[in-house]
């Protein structure tokens, strides 16, 4: 006997109310605790199996999901399998909050459903392509219960069981399923001819779990070997952005949504969220901010980072996001038992976690204590509670350099070995970083503290690092950085010179550069604005339509776009050699560059 919990009638990602996409009638505590009363009456009843089924919210799945751990834990029974069924709601493949099958499945990993699956919504054919999707990902057994077809115009289905059982014996030919059945439309007739339709075939083969780490907002983020380098937007952070936080402050949530959007059009994979600010309401305000940004399919379709220091607004903006998060951040700062106990938590709630190089003694900045912590962070997190660590993310410390302190010299250099030592001693996790806190001693010099981020990105990429909070789209190509300043800046990062006088050089070039700077914005030019972008834009416009192309191509600019490639398409005999020309031209330099890790792309 399998107990349904069903998926109530309120969804906890959709506003009812128009005119205010951040409105819900119904919050993540009260769907879990409605869920727990539905499980422990269903256990009480005696059923053997918890089904979460026709779910067509994730967050309502994830929420029950939750309710389904919590209700084992306190009771100390022993966990009923649990099976998980979604419902996609049309021919695009998504459930009626927006998310795709994979971002689905990716959603509900941590609840390790014994069996997880489509059901209702669609007919067997146009449920097909979406099973052979989540078949293929999903490291469990997989069931399909479709409709009798699509309902005909008087609300009846026209499928014969003959018919149902055909369809659903090509599902399972193509070894797509472990468990089958019928939902709408269909009866003990219909299920009759499943089983006599499917009876001779193979079950699935269930694929064996790999190490990638899954992420998901409305649609799957997944790491690879082809992305050496993951972009966390920084600019939706408080701590990073004054005009961020000046936009909270006056509570202009619309125009911090056009941030957040700005981000992911400049190439953020991953979004962080951060709204820890004195004066503000960090909960009320995390859960206000990330409901508007699901409510925006272009923002919700990359995961989010979830940042604070306070655990109660990481908690809100959990409850408010469908998709698989990452956690920023949790450490041992407070001892063994505090760091476990939050570790659990995020465990129940599905999302992965950045780990501070932080202790009970305080923060890392040498070597050996990054790395230490490091692997006692990993180790009590495997050993202990079974956490993922594909879902672990190191975040090392990026601390200032070049502020005048010798200690401080060599703090970069201190987190690329680090990054090395650590990737290679605690399997399948991540090391990342907030990119900013490198440059702090030259604020107010954008250019200088974005070329130095450049360099030192190509060295930690090479040695580890692969995942960074930086301002997406503001990373110049390493090889475009004046040869002087990249082998200065080279120096610093690594803190070696012949004369070892690496770091006054820098300071004495960044006096310069401000002087320059105060002394243009004196004259009206406004420092590197608009008379020096127009200078630029001058020198390649005046080149060969194939070198615009490149150049347009390995920049990322799009304003000539039109009339260069028609420009092209003129000189060419075909079409065809437009692309298979400057363009494959273009694409074989960035590969370079990326292959490189003189380039950062999404």
């Amino acid at each position: 006997m399998a107990g349904a919990v069903g998926p109530t009638n309120r969804t906890a990602s959709v506003s009812p109310k128009v005119e205010d996409p951040s409105f819900r009638n119904v919050t993540y505590m009260e769907l879990k605790d409605s869920y727990k009363e539905q499980i422990r009456a269903l256990v009480e009843g005696g059923v053997h199996i918890i089904f979460i089924e026709t779910i067509f919210d994730t967050l309502n799945a994830r929420a029950g999901a939750y309710a389904y751990m919590e209700y084992f834990e306190e009771t100390g029974l022993k966990p009923l399998p649990l099976f998980v069924s979604g419902t996609i709601i049309d021919a695009a493949g998504r459930t009626l909050s927006g998310q795709n099958t994979e971002a689905f499945y990716i959603s509900m990993m941590n609840a390790k459903p014994f069996c997880i699956g489509l059901n209702c919504a669609l007919g067997a054919p146009l449920m097909h392509p979406f099973l052979q999707r989540l078949s293929k990902i999903a490291a469990t057994y997989v069931h399909a219960y479709p409709n009798a077809g699509l309902p005909n115009a008087m609300g009846g289905y026209d499928e014969t069981p003959e018919m149902f059982g055909d369809n659903m014996r090509k599902f399972a030919m193509e070894g797509l399923l472990n468990m089958v059945g019928g939902c709408c439309g269909t009866s003990p007739d219909f299920i009759r001819a499943v089983k006599q339709a499917v009876s001779d075939l193979p079950r699935r083969v269930v694929p064996v779990e790999n190490h990638l780490t899954k992420l998901s907002g409305l649609t799957e983020f997944l790491f690879s070997d082809i992305i050496r380098f993951v972009n966390v937007g920084e600019r939706c952070n408080i701590s990073g952005s004054i005009q961020f936080k000046k936009l909270i402050q006056k509570g202009d949530y619309e125009a911090a949504v056009k941030v957040a959007k700005d981000q992911v059009e400049n190439g953020a994979q991953i979004l962080d969220i951060n709204l820890d600010e004195g004066l503000i309401d960090g909960k009320q305000a995390m859960t206000k901010f990330m409901r508007l940004l699901q409510s925006n399919p272009e923002i919700a379709n990359v995961p989010m980072m979830v940042d604070s220091s306070k655990f109660e607004v990481i908690e809100a903006g959990l409850q408010n996001s469908q998709g698989k998060c990452i956690v920023n951040s949790i450490s041992l700062k407070e001892g063994e038992e505090e760091f476990l106990n939050k570790a659990r938590i995020i465990q129940k709630y599905g999302a992965a976690v950045v780990i501070m190089a932080f202790d009970e003694e305080g923060q890392a900045t040498e070597i050996d204590r990054k790395v230490s912590i490091s692997k006692r962070a990993y180790k009590l997190l495997t050993e202990k509670i079974n956490f993922a660590p594909e879902d672990i993310i190191f975040d090392l410390n990026i601390l200032t350099v070049a502020t005048g302190m010798k200690e401080h010299d060599p703090y970069a250099l201190n987190f690329i070995e680090a990054a090395r030592l650590v990737r290679e001693e605690c399997p399948h996790c991540h090391v990342s970083g907030g990119l900013s806190n490198l440059s702090f001693s030259f604020r107010g010099l954008n250019d200088l503290r974005e070329q130095m981020h450049s360099v030192f990105l190509y060295h930690a990429i090479a040695k580890g690092m692969d995942m960074g909070i930086v301002n997406a789209g503001k990373l110049p190509v390493y090889d475009d950085i004046p040869s002087d300043l990249r082998n200065l800046l080279t120096e610093v990062i690594l803190n070696e010179s012949a004369d070892g006088n690496h770091v006054d050089r820098l300071i004495d070039y960044a006096k310069k550069e401000k002087e320059r700077l105060d002394e243009l914005k004196d004259q009206g030019e406004a420092g590197s604005g608009a008379a020096k972008k127009e200078k630029k834009v001058e020198e390649w416009r005046g080149k060969s339509v194939e070198e615009r192309l490149k150049h347009a191509l390995i920049k990322g600019i799009i304003d000539f776009i039109d009339e260069d490639t028609e420009e092209a398409r003129k000189l060419f005999a075909r079409p065809l050699q437009v692309i298979e020309g400057p363009l494959m031209d273009g694409m074989s330099i960035v590969g370079d560059y990326f292959g490189s890790g003189k380039m950062f792309l999404p």
